[in-house]
């Protein structure tokens, strides 16, 4: 028994405890009823009479050490506690950084868009997203039977079917034409929304940014090297550009505009479909009746418009190579952006 009562107190004497919890359980494993001193007790009831003096000294001197110990402990414990908490009420400590974040990669590439076209005289024009038929398809001659009108194509409000989601950002361009007098330069971006299927290469809500330019003797060579100098700021001074004929009822002649790729270098990848370019905006003149619509006289004046899908854009830029990436907020994925402030 004189072993057990030792070892019971090189325990109390060399039990470190890290909170008052701990110094809590302690206490009620040594002391507790159902405690080893408890259980010491019990034992001393069954001692020879002639060892009881000297284990009832051993015993009490234990239960004196072990209430010394643990009521030390329990001190120091509180302490700590007042401590810590004082110091986390001291509005005179030094503070905690918080995180910074980082600006999401659509933006990323339409601030940098929109500083390209700035240092060419353009400012920024924003329109509302919920728009009405006039301004998204009438003032920019759309007939009446173009399937951009339908259903499938364009999110109509049901109760008014006058009133829909705007498909492209040209509405902003008919306002502004509608509003200001050429000459007129400017760059309209902003949320889009189509009725497609969402693939890697598609989405129903995207983002575009639309230019325009209104003056006297505007050209398309004006346009074409506009649009070479937007592309050479943006992918690097090795990038080329080609215009294909194309056809938009708003501008004529149009053309639809490929950058060389450069995820593949121009060797062909799935995201070119193999040919070494990728399709980044239309554009071209504008129409004389659209001018006319919007109260400006097409015998004096002309100009030049393109629109571009930023999301296509920062394909290219960052060589992501699945638009659905730019909708799913994966901080995984958006935190490879934070040098790029």
């Amino acid at each position: 028994m004189t072993d057990k009562i030792n070892d019971l107190l090189r325990r109390v004497a060399e039990f470190s405890p890290r909170t008052a919890a701990d110094v809590e359980e302690f206490r009620i494993r040594i002391l507790g009823k159902k405690g080893e001193l408890n259980a010491l007790m019990e034992e001393f009831k069954s001692v020879a009479p002639e060892l009881k003096r000297e284990l009832g000294q051993q015993l009490n001197k234990l239960k004196s050490a072990a209430l010394e110990r643990i009521n030390a402990l329990r001190e120091e414990a509180q302490a700590a506690a007042a401590d810590s908490a004082a110091t986390l009420d001291d509005p005179t400590r030094p503070g905690t950084a918080a995180a910074l974040g980082t600006r999401h990669p659509i933006s990323l590439v339409r601030n940098q868009i929109v500083e390209v076209f700035a240092r060419l005289g353009y400012t920024v024009a924003e329109g509302p997203e919920i728009e009405d038929d006039w301004h998204v398809f009438s003032a920019l001659n759309f007939p009446p039977e173009h399937p951009a009108r339908d259903m499938q194509d364009t999110f109509f409000i049901e109760k008014n079917p006058d009133v829909l989601l705007r498909t492209h950002t040209s509405s902003i361009q008919v306002r502004t034409m509608t509003q200001q007098k050429p000459p007129i330069r400017v760059i309209c971006p902003g949320r889009v929304f189509r009725n497609e299927a969402i693939s890697y290469r598609a989405h129903c809500i995207f983002h575009q940014i639309e230019g325009l330019y209104v003056d006297e003797g505007v050209t398309f060579a004006d346009l074409k090297q506009s649009l070479l100098y937007f592309a050479r700021e943006v992918f690097g001074e090795t990038a080329r550009i080609r215009m294909r004929p194309s056809y938009f009822p708003f501008t004529e002649p149009s053309a639809e505009v490929d950058v060389s790729c450069n995820l593949c270098g121009g060797k062909g990848c799935n995201v070119c479909k193999g040919t070494g370019w990728l399709e980044i905006m239309g554009c071209g003149m504008v129409d004389p009746n659209v001018l006319e619509s919007c109260g400006i006289d097409s015998k004096k004046y002309s100009g030049f418009a393109f629109g571009m899908g930023i999301e296509r854009i920062a394909m290219l830029k960052y060589g992501v190579k699945d638009l659905r990436l730019y909708f799913e907020n994966d901080v995984r994925f958006l935190r490879q952006f934070e040098s790029a402030l």
